[in-house]
């Protein structure tokens, strides 16, 4: 672990941020791009630990990768190329990787076994692999947790499911083993979430065979884009513009509640590429209102929430945040994780059942954040502390790599 101190910006944040490209659209090129025939070509891939498992773990499988300056050539294998792993897959820490993989393994003629490191094997995965057993996959959990063992070899057949929880991960994990299936398989969200897979699926030519001879440049993640929207709403004077950024409708969530709150943010779409609006988001200081978010909203800024939140607490008035279940089931659990770290700089706030209730404004004292290796913690407990909450000690910032290597890098250059 690495711990780090931050505290008060320099002055106003001005300029432009490009920000790391998006984890969900960088999973499933490398995913989808290597079940496709062709080579696909992808530039702006995250550096980050997460998308780096996904490659991991399909070079295991026999995928291959080339690099080559400025992108990545993902030389397809097609449905039936991938081969048995000499070994448990290890997923690290990336929930998405394991349980995306759980589907496409589930369409496989050999065992594979996926494992993860000590939080990950805590996550619950009998909501990936229940709907994966109806359509016929011989698959176990541990305790409904990982290690997660797939037999393979069974035949698939097409199911229409309804999501029991908002989760883009059980929906992607269905839909690709659906590309393995007899029949048609098809998935009901009543949730609205993350719709990257459909659209990848797409890009590459689904319903038709998959095809990748073509090239992608991933956009900038929204989620990590948060992070400095926030900090130049917070600190006075400020202004950023963040270029090239994802502006899929389903993750739009975060900065429409900091426009509600009183900042001025505004974006402009630019253009579609790969079935995904790109465009920039420009995002001003201004003077904070409180935030009644209901539960409907969540899983459009579901990994947002402890930004969220950290901005209630410097708002004047009770901010409540609503339906929040699914912060538990996290690299860590973050509903508990995110008040307990604002209690410990000196805010109001509390857990109510699903709810998180902040009151503002804190009065903020600093202190050390126990980040407990959540990438999403550390980093929104950083921008606390760029307001004022500080000085902020996180107990391992390093754990920011999970998602974003170069963030406090890239807080210094705009002004930070």
């Amino acid at each position: 672990m690495s711990a780090r101190t931050l505290g008060r910006a320099r002055g106003p944040l001005k300029g432009s941020v490009s920000v790391p490209g998006d984890k969900s659209v960088g999973h499933r090129a490398l995913l989808l791009g290597t079940l496709a025939e062709g080579t696909l070509s992808v530039r702006g891939l995250s550096a980050g630990q997460d998308v780096a498992s996904t490659r991991r773990c399909l070079e295991a499988m026999g995928a291959r990768f080339e690099d080559a300056p400025g992108h990545l050539r993902v030389l397809g294998v097609g449905l039936r190329g991938l081969k048995a792993p000499k070994a448990p897959l290890d997923c690290a820490n990336s929930g998405t990787t394991m349980r995306l993989l759980m589907g496409v393994l589930s369409g496989q003629d050999f065992p594979a076994t996926l494992a993860g490191d000590e939080s990950l094997s805590r996550r619950p995965m009998e909501r990936v692999a229940a709907p994966l057993r109806l359509m016929g996959s011989s698959i176990a959990t541990t305790d409904g947790k990982p290690p997660v063992r797939v037999a393979g070899g069974t035949p698939l057949k097409g199911i229409r499911y309804a999501l029991p929880v908002a989760s883009a991960q059980v929906k992607s994990a269905v839909l690709l083993a659906g590309l393995y299936a007899q029949g048609e398989t098809a998935v009901e969200d009543p949730f609205g979430t993350r719709d990257h897979t459909e659209r990848m699926l797409a890009f590459l030519g689904h319903p038709g065979p998959l095809r990748s001879d073509k090239a992608l440049t991933v956009p900038g993640d929204p989620s990590s884009a948060a992070f400095f929207a926030a900090a130049a709403a917070l600190v006075p004077g400020s202004r950023l513009t963040l270029t090239r950024v994802l502006l899929n409708e389903g993750r739009l969530g975060f900065f429409t509640a900091l426009k509600e709150m009183g900042a001025r943010v505004s974006w402009e779409r630019g253009g579609v590429h790969a079935r995904e609006t790109v465009g920039d988001v420009v995002v001003e200081h201004g003077p904070l209102k409180p935030l009644r978010l209901a539960a409907s909203r969540v899983p459009g800024l579901v990994d947002e929430v402890p930004l969220l939140a950290v901005l209630c607490a410097f708002a004047e008035g009770e901010s409540r945040l609503e339906g929040l279940a699914e912060l538990r089931h996290k690299e860590s659990d973050r509903l508990e994780g995110t008040a307990a770290s604002l209690r410990a700089l000196g805010a109001e706030a509390r857990v109510e059942g699903e709810a998180l209730v902040v009151v503002g404004p804190a009065r903020w004292r600093g202190g050390r954040v126990e980040t407990r290796g959540d990438h999403r913690i550390a980093m929104a407990f950083a921008v606390a502390a760029l307001g004022g909450a500080g000085p902020v000690e996180l107990s391992d910032a390093a754990c920011a790599a999970v998602s974003y290597p170069s963030f406090f890098s890239d807080l210094e250059a705009a002004g930070a």
